[in-house]
């Protein structure tokens, strides 16, 4: 398989310079600039990016690499920092920009080159940047500039280096993707191997041969990971197969049936539900600390997991829904630290497995849904919205009980109901109820009430790191609203919340 390598140097847009790169159907992977040389000579790539990054090339804490990487013979790309570093690697001088650019800026093409085929000589891109090349190194053209930039791409063509100062895996950059695509075709010269459907078969039959007899466990959460290696991994074994779905009661209303229902008739495996909502309960009563109510759903969640999996009896292999970003190395400082994430679980000392699979490891989110759809999931899972760990435990302020649960399960059920009946859905990355444990004066009928007041949170997003509140027009709130105070039982008002992430969070803890 052709692969493309992403080389962080701690830029923002790692992760969506090699999405980007997939999009085009190559496979692209990230590693952080810390990678030894004889690492990358051994990978056999077909290309390499350089990221962007926060310093200055003349730092010399800021990230570098050994100018013995652009002599291997494979085309590189830099981007922004990327692109300074290409130049003070070859001699070229950086100097402190007169202007900094920042945001949409318009950029002309300067000469004929294969990165800008089909590109026209003017466009907009998108900078972000307070150094500038004043001086391309020997070798190289300038092959696009700005007014304030006078070399916001050069190229040596003689040895297949390339260089913009904007930033093109960015949408707002406006033929962002085919510079990409040029990059990858009319440079590297790859033929777009990476699809859905080849990954789909090269991993089932990987699956068949590590596997072999043996049996697989699988916490199966019901969010769009874990139902998609469990989906890749029934295809590939069947009944060998066993997921384990830990049911504690803090789940919207009928969805621990609706994931039963859903991967006992759609697949060959052996699904074992675990009905726990009365022992969290339990544990939680009294509690309100939001801390202490995510520590200990955790850790019931864990022991009631891991005591289902000690009867299971033969064990064999060990299944977690891990997709890439939970894998990527960052590049960011003096040493590479693999993130921390739920998808990847520590197993306790008494349970030994035959070894951990990862089906996967090597998707995107958005890569992962397009495998769930070619697999058969229902969309209601494929396309289903972030879930917090501790589900509806995070959106209940203060004490968890029974009542509020199920007022939460309900008022979210007519938010979600009506959303979807209007089609709006679709413009939100975001929306749920949350209960913050208030309550109200109202009037239903002729009786006054002092009753539970719902908020409603809805943000749009493109990577969750920062988020706007959604402008629902004001005749769906209401609908909602009417809705909601109508149909569910100790509900007399209905708020809307209107904060941005920051200074507020999505969830409410």
């Amino acid at each position: 398989m052709e692969k493309i390598l992403v080389l962080d140097f701690g830029g923002q847009y790692n992760q969506l310079i090699a999405r980007r790169v997939r999009d085009h159907n190559v496979y692209a992977e990230i590693l952080p600039y810390t990678t030894p040389l004889q690492t990358i000579k051994a990978n056999n790539y077909s290309g390499i990016i350089f990221t962007g990054g926060p310093n200055s090339v003349y730092d010399m804490s800021s990230p570098h690499y050994s100018a013995e990487i652009l002599n291997l013979g494979i085309p590189v790309l830099g981007i922004c920092y990327g692109c300074q570093l290409i130049a003070y690697m070859c001699g070229g001088r950086v100097d402190t920009a007169p202007v900094s650019e920042y945001g949409k800026i318009e950029f002309s093409v300067s000469k004929d080159s294969k990165l800008f085929k089909g590109v026209p000589r003017q466009s907009v891109v998108w900078m972000s940047h307070t150094d500038l090349i004043s001086a391309p190194p020997q070798g190289f053209d300038v092959s696009g500039f700005t007014s304030d930039c006078p070399v916001a791409a050069m190229e040596n063509t003689a040895n297949n280096i390339y260089a913009v100062q904007f930033h093109p895996e960015v949408t707002h950059t406006e033929c962002g993707s085919r510079i990409l695509y040029n990059f990858l075709y009319e440079i590297c010269r790859c033929s777009g191997d990476w699809v859905m459907d080849n990954f789909i078969d090269a991993t089932v039959k990987q699956l068949k041969e590590q596997i072999g007899g043996n049996k697989v466990i699988l916490g199966l959460s019901g969010g769009v990971d874990s139902s998609v290696a469990a989906a890749l991994l029934s295809r590939a074994v069947g009944k060998q197969l066993t997921c384990v779905f830990v049911d504690q009661g803090l789940m919207r209303k009928d969805e621990g049936d609706f994931v039963e229902k859903t991967f006992t008739s759609l697949f060959d495996m052996n699904f074992v539900r675990v009905n726990c909502a009365g022992h969290f309960l339990e544990k939680l009563t009294g509690v309100t600390d939001p801390e202490e109510k995510r520590k200990i759903i955790g850790t019931e969640f864990f022991n009631v997991f891991w005591g289902e999996i000690r009867r299971q009896g033969e064990l064999g292999y060990f299944a977690q829904g891990t997709i890439y970003p939970d894998c990527i190395e960052s590049g960011k400082g003096d040493a590479a630290v693999i993130k921390t994430h739920h998808n990847r679980v520590s197993t306790p000392k008494d349970v030994e497995f035959l070894g951990i699979i990862e089906p996967l490891q090597q998707l995107f989110k958005d890569e992962v849904r397009r495998v769930g759809e070619k697999l058969g999931i229902p969309k209601e899972l494929v396309w289903r919205q972030p879930f917090p760990g501790p589900g509806l435990g995070v959106r209940i302020i203060g004490e968890i009980t029974a009542e509020k649960i199920e007022i939460l399960q309900n008022a979210d059920f007519v938010l979600r109901d009506e959303m979807a009946k209007n089609g709006y859905e679709k413009n939100l990355a975001q929306f749920f109820c949350v209960l913050p444990g208030v309550s109200t004066v109202g009037v239903m009928g002729d009786h006054r009430t002092y009753d539970h007041l719902v908020a409603i949170r809805a943000v749009t997003t493109d990577d969750f790191m920062t988020a706007d509140w959604a402008k629902i027009p004001y005749d769906i709130l209401a609908k909602v609203s009417n809705r909601i105070t109508n149909e569910v039982a100790h509900i007399n008002r209905v708020v809307y919340d209107i904060t941005s992430k920051p200074p507020a969070t999505v969830e409410w803890e």
